[in-house]
């Protein structure tokens, strides 16, 4: 049974191996990007229900940028930030994502957070009642 769509944007391979193994492992459907595709584009054809998106894509990208760009088009679809480091919470674009998660070869705590942003995801899509 596939529990939901999740797009992973993470600069390091192995990461999103990684990551890519246990949510498959967990049954969420998984697509990833390096982080040099534009960001709108990989949304539109993947429909994720959760985005997990690295802070630091390389010299060139941030994820901080890509997380407001997606929010500037007012997308909701939840976020959750991933990083080597806890300084990103003193950038204040950093305020747009709905979950945080520190990069760790324990990946308790990731699945913890895609639980939390795939129950917002269902929420947020559900019809409102008149």
């Amino acid at each position: 049974m596939n529990k939901g769509k999740i797009v992973v944007v993470d600069d390091e391979l192995h990461i999103r191996m990684l990551y890519q193994e246990e949510l498959e492992g967990a049954g969420y459907s998984v697509a990833t990007s390096d982080g040099t595709e534009d960001i709108l584009a990989v949304l539109d054809r993947e429909e994720p229900d959760v985005v997990i998106l690295d802070i630091k894509l390389g010299a060139d990208v941030s994820g901080l940028d890509l997380l407001q760009t997606i929010r500037s088009q007012g997308n909701d679809v939840p976020v959750i930030l991933s990083t080597a480091y806890d300084s990103f919470q003193q950038d204040l674009k950093s305020i747009a994502a709905d979950y945080y998660v520190v990069k760790s070869v324990d990946s308790t705590e990731l699945m913890n957070k895609v639980v939390l942003a795939m129950d917002k995801a269902r929420t947020a899509k559900k019809p409102q009642k008149a």
